[in-house]
């Protein structure tokens, strides 16, 4: 129970099952979702968030809304609210004697461009080690998992780094190469190994908007970034279509080295790796600042390492490329 004093003669209590009700309905837009969420009929969550607001004599929620929104004032309290759970949260788990065991559940996110390639192999070695571990996997985009990290609704998301904000801790897990995927047609095929400054945008299929892949693949082609402005329309939305378009027509794609792991032998025949200092998209496990859960970190940390190819380990003769 939370008690505020206001002024000399008002006092405001609450609850943290009430502060739980009004973030679970503000993630869920829904106050049946939210009350399914929550183990509770729909009815008791409602009459709580009613005598909080009650309380505090305004409005959380917009109820003439579908889906439901909150008020101005409202995403104010819920925000703090977000915070206060996140400490309560910490509190419990100081206060919580340690057994040695790895338990309790895990909110990972993933983004897509790596989730398909190494999920399978982690996911089986994960599980089959710490199976006390109630694993919740997402897969998210890097903009969505940083967010998320801040409001604390994850614990914790494997994605390209650096993200250079200071709230977060960025623990670097490996670096993974860049390579093209060229077609049977294109000049640059009979190549055993090409250079960076080779690739032409207007002949390279790239990854949509709102992939941090797409930021680095057009970083890496800076000799002929230009040409994206002009003439430059050649995307999709995902690396197995990238792959399928290559093998289809003359142009090329950059894809990350796993996501060419399990080729065909005729599909590994496209494949063509830089020069070097070879161009990598540096991974990190990435949490907040405040994140407590070490022995689960530990434990997902050990794992990833454990899933990947020891030369993507290395950082010997190779450079970031930029997000």
């Amino acid at each position: 129970m939370i008690v505020l004093f206001l002024q000399s003669t008002i006092s405001i209590i609450m609850t943290i099952t009430q502060l739980q009700y009004i973030v679970a309905v503000s993630e869920l837009k829904s106050f049946v979702k939210a009350a399914d969420k929550c183990s509770v009929t729909q009815p008791t969550l409602s009459m709580q968030i009613q005598k909080l607001e009650e309380e505090l004599n305004i409005k959380l929620f917009d109820r003439s809304k579908q889906p439901v929104i909150a008020t101005l004032v409202g995403e104010e309290i819920l925000s703090q609210a977000r915070v206060v759970l996140n400490e309560f949260n910490l509190l419990s788990k100081i206060a919580r004697k340690e057994d040695g065991k790895v338990s309790g559940r895990l909110n990972l996110a993933v983004i897509p461009t790596l989730a398909p390639y190494f999920l399978p192999t982690f996911i089986n070695k994960f599980l089959s080690k710490y199976p006390e571990v109630e694993l919740h996997i997402f897969e998210l985009s890097t903009e969505e998992i940083r967010l998320k990290l801040k409001a604390g609704t994850i614990d914790c998301g494997l994605l390209a780094t650096p993200l250079l904000d200071y709230t977060l801790t960025e623990l670097v897990m490996f670096y993974e190469p860049f390579v093209a995927y060229i077609s049977r047609n294109n000049h640059l095929f009979d190549q055993k190994e090409i250079d960076s400054k080779q690739l032409n945008l207007e002949e390279t299929w790239i990854i949509n908007e709102g992939h941090c892949l797409r930021n680095q693949v057009l970083n890496l082609c800076q000799e002929s970034r230009e040409v994206l402005d002009k003439s430059f329309n050649y995307e999709s939305g995902s690396l197995e279509t990238l792959k399928r378009l290559v093998e289809l027509d003359q142009g090329l794609t950059v894809l990350p080295l796993l996501a060419t792991l399990d080729l065909s032998e005729n599909q590994q025949e496209l494949v063509r790796h830089f020069k070097t200092p070879i161009p990598v998209r540096e991974i990190s496990l990435v949490i907040h600042r405040q994140f407590l859960k070490k022995k689960l970190v530990d434990a997902v940390s050990e794992t990833i390492l454990n899933s990947v190819p020891p030369e993507l380990k290395d950082s010997k003769n190779r450079f970031v490329v930029p997000l």
